[in-house]
């Protein structure tokens, strides 16, 4: 049996540098780490990697060749990772008796709620290789700066882990840079609990003219609450005990159990059941996807918050 990690999350969010300090401190405490790179577009790697999608396919070739913008290649290559997942595989066998996986993704987050590639390339990986996975989903701690980001982030955080349906930590990088954005409404374990976000309603915009807007985030803080699903360890690159002694590392060994898992795979279908009753109507029919649905949403937030 072998474990891993699936690093996902936003551009810029602080994927790769996870990964460099995780096989790091993997490497200190005397496991074989393997970084797997799936980011054709990242040609800067700080570590590494055992495999490189680079290898098979490269963005800018897709891009050229194929007259495609960066999103466009990105989901290209994913498509082509799929259909190519006997390439993958036969990378990764040489590894799996005695090393700890990292897969490095691409960022763009449509890759996680919107189009199944991605997905169809871990579940493939699970099933074939017999390996146990957890998701790290990477949000930059900035977002907690304002209100209305920080509800999005915690939209498109359980969007991801409703598609993925995988055991699922989510994490707030960079949080040694917080400050840099002006000092926090709240103190940082409200931000990483998710348990009372009716707090958030008082740091809002109290304009008459925002009364909708303030609704809606009740309601959708309401939902986020109902069903319990997230919650935050805060991590940065620098912080060795975050690795060592902190909830990530202590989350890692609650994920990968099969119990746990299967736990989550059962909430993940109740929650998926619930949202499409809730977006289609009772016989689950309509043109919107649950995970349509929730990056709507998170983006009208944002619009929302523009002047």
């Amino acid at each position: 049996m072998v474990f891993g990690q699936v690093v996902i999350g936003p551009p810029g969010s602080g994927k790769t540098t996870y990964c460099n300090g995780m096989s790091q401190f993997l490497q200190l405490i005397g496991r074989k780490v393997a970084v797997i790179n799936l980011d054709p577009a990242n040609d800067s790697l700080p570590y590494e990697c055992a495999i490189n999608i680079e290898d098979l396919i490269k963005l800018s070739d897709v891009m050229n060749e194929h007259s495609l913008g960066p999103n466009g290649g990105l989901v290209y290559c994913m498509d082509y990772l799929e259909k190519n997942i006997d390439w993958l595989e036969s990378k990764l066998k040489p590894l799996l008796k005695d090393h700890y996986l990292l897969f490095d993704f691409p960022g763009q987050v449509e890759l996680f709620f919107l189009h199944a590639n991605a997905k169809n390339v871990i579940e493939k990986l699970i099933k074939k290789l017999n390996l146990r996975l957890t998701a790290v989903h990477l949000v930059d701690a900035h977002l907690c700066s304002d209100p209305g980001k920080y509800v999005s982030a915690l939209i498109l955080s359980l969007s991801t882990m409703l598609h993925l349906e995988l055991p699922h930590i989510n994490v707030l990088s960079k949080i040694d840079l917080i400050e840099n954005y002006g000092k926090l409404a709240f103190n940082l374990e409200f931000y990483t609990d998710v348990e009372d976000l009716s707090y958030l309603q008082h740091d809002l915009d109290q304009d008459p003219r925002s009364a909708k807007y303030r609704k809606m985030t009740k309601e959708l803080c309401e939902v986020i609450e109902n069903y319990g699903l997230i919650s935050f360890s805060a991590f940065y690159y620098k912080d060795c005990p975050s690795f060592a002694n902190g909830s990530i590392t202590h989350s890692f060994g609650q994920k990968v159990t099969y119990s746990s898992w299967f736990s989550q795979q059962q909430q993940y279908k109740r929650v998926k059941a619930e949202v499409i009753l809730i977006t289609h109507g009772q016989q689950g029919e309509g043109l919107l996807s649950p995970y349509v649905y929730f990056i709507m949403v998170a983006g009208y937030v944002f619009l929302c918050e523009l002047p």
